[in-house]
């Protein structure tokens, strides 16, 4: 199933849809849902640009238990708030929970999440345990700007969509427990099985990136590369 993550309406653009297309289909990769030439066409439900009204069925289904509130709290003011030793992840710290601030213009809105464990076994790492409260406190499912966000998004398409299987990179690990959670919370009982795999490195530790001189399938293809050489450095830098 092909589906384009275009939530973030900021940053997205056509191009880069039609990169994403183009590279799939120079590689082989034809989905048995939604197939590029619907996506070219205009003929399918596949970019979350276009989902808006599942994306209101599900608020109102959180909305009906009293799950969501407004946060005005940006960023910066998250950051200034955080321990020095928070690490990484910031965590919200539950600042609007009691305000009570009207659910429209310019503020983000919130999830309550739940307290306590959630545990899950990962198809290749087997058992995790995850306490999202305590990980990232209540989860932001509608940015300042108007746009669904990621962890939002995701959990309601893969629900819709029947996905009962997700396999994605290692980094995206620590979402999954408040993606059950956040599922749970709109009906579905039953999560998919989540398999986390190690990413492709450029080295140790080390991430791919471009301005490091990775390059994008696009380039790999004009230097003259054919979809077998882009295959072998996959597996290669994966060991």
């Amino acid at each position: 199933m092909l589906r384009i993550e275009d939530h973030d309406r900021e940053r997205c653009r056509p191009e880069y849809e039609r990169g994403i297309l183009d590279d799939l289909d120079w590689l082989g990769f034809m989905p048995d849902v939604y197939p590029t030439r619907m996506f070219l066409a205009g003929r399918c439900d596949g970019r979350q640009s276009d989902r808006e009204a599942v994306y209101r069925e599900a608020l109102d289904r959180l909305v009906e238990q009293d799950l969501v509130y407004a946060c005005d709290c940006t960023r910066r003011t998250l950051a200034s708030s955080a321990p020095a030793d928070s690490g990484s992840e910031m965590r919200y710290p539950g600042t609007c929970r009691d305000r009570k601030l009207p659910l429209d213009g310019r503020v983000g809105w919130r999830v309550r999440m739940p307290g306590g464990a959630e545990t899950f076994d990962d198809a290749l790492l087997g058992r995790q345990v995850q306490s999202p409260a305590d990980q990232c406190g209540d989860l932001l499912i509608r940015d300042r700007l108007g746009n669904w966000t990621y962890q939002f998004a995701v959990v309601v398409d893969d629900w819709r969509q029947g996905v009962d299987l997700v396999i994605r990179g290692v980094d995206l690990l620590p979402s999954t427990g408040r993606q059950i959670q956040l599922a749970r919370l709109l009906g579905r009982d039953v999560p998919p099985v989540f398999m986390h795999h190690p990413l492709v490195m450029k080295a140790p530790g080390q991430k791919l990136s471009k301005s490091d001189g990775a390059t994008a399938i696009r380039e790999l293809r004009a230097a003259g590369w054919t979809r077998e050489q882009v295959f072998a450095e996959v597996a290669r830098l994966q060991r």
